[in-house]
């Protein structure tokens, strides 16, 4: 899986002499530009099987590196640094560092989807997109998304009552990103809903929002939905050692701890 793309030569990997001679040819300017060799020191070869492991990484073993995905993408048409095969390579090669430099752009994708249209392979690269954003903060390299707060909230919500309360979901996503409820936005939308909706449709909605009501007979679905999530959580704990690497990091901060009591 060869890499061509000049763009892709890291600035600082590049070695350039304003004046150099090399055995009476003068090679000064461009003509002397060579590129650093690089050592990699922490090839994760559980990488490729971390992704894949997530939901949308399932197929990321077919890509053969054709660049479809970053041909089509919408996002690379307005930087040409972010590059979906490119990632979807370091991924597979195990190079978790290199991967980590880009960790501020991978999440840009605006899940357009033309990627997934374009691939000859079926490697759904949107949804590799989104599973290496979710690897990155589950392994705690980037802060939680606020598009991952909404979809917890949402989906803690459909599990507890089988219902959509959008009112209730934008309080708890409001509220768990630290979020002003009253925002001008929402002031004007609830005006505006208040003149042209129903005097008994708002009641309803003012109602549901308080209570929270469930659809009848909701509980045994609801349970069956929890358990397999925390199944699949599990799944996904395991193949990223999530597990192992909380418990290395309590042990080290309760070293520190004891160090600095002994102190």
């Amino acid at each position: 899986m060869p890499i061509h793309e000049k763009s892709l030569i890291r600035p600082e990997n590049l070695d350039t002499h304003d004046e150099l001679v090399i055995d009476g040819v003068d090679v000064s300017g461009h003509w002397s530009t060579f590129i650093e060799p690089r050592v990699v020191t922490d090839y994760n070869e559980e990488l490729e099987d971390e992704i894949a492991a997530l939901p949308g990484g399932e197929h990321i073993n077919r890509c053969w590196q054709c660049g479809s995905c970053t041909n089509s993408c919408t996002v690379n048409a307005l930087d040409a640094d972010f590059n979906p095969r490119f990632w979807i390579y370091l991924i597979r090669m195990g190079m978790e560092s290199e991967l980590l430099r880009d960790k501020d752009l991978i999440w840009q994708c605006v899940s357009c989807n033309k990627c997934t249209y374009s691939c000859p392979r079926d490697v759904f690269p949107e949804g590799v997109m989104k599973a290496t954003a979710h690897w990155l903060e589950l392994k705690g390299h980037t802060p939680k998304s606020p598009s991952m707060v909404f979809d917890e909230v949402f989906t803690e919500q459909i599990v507890a009552t089988g219902k959509i309360e959008e009112g209730r979901t934008l309080r708890r996503f409001l509220g768990r990103t630290g979020q002003p409820l009253m925002q001008t936005w929402i002031i004007e939308m609830t005006k505006r809903l208040m003149v042209h909706l129903p005097i008994r449709l708002l009641t309803k909605m003012g109602i549901a929002g308080i209570f929270a009501p469930r659809t009848r007979g909701w509980s045994k679905a609801g349970a069956a939905i929890a358990e397999y999530q925390a199944e699949q959580q599990a799944k996904q704990r395991k193949a990223l050692n999530l597990d192992e690497l909380i418990a290395a990091a309590e042990q080290e901060l309760g070293g520190s701890a004891a160090g600095t009591g002994h102190g």
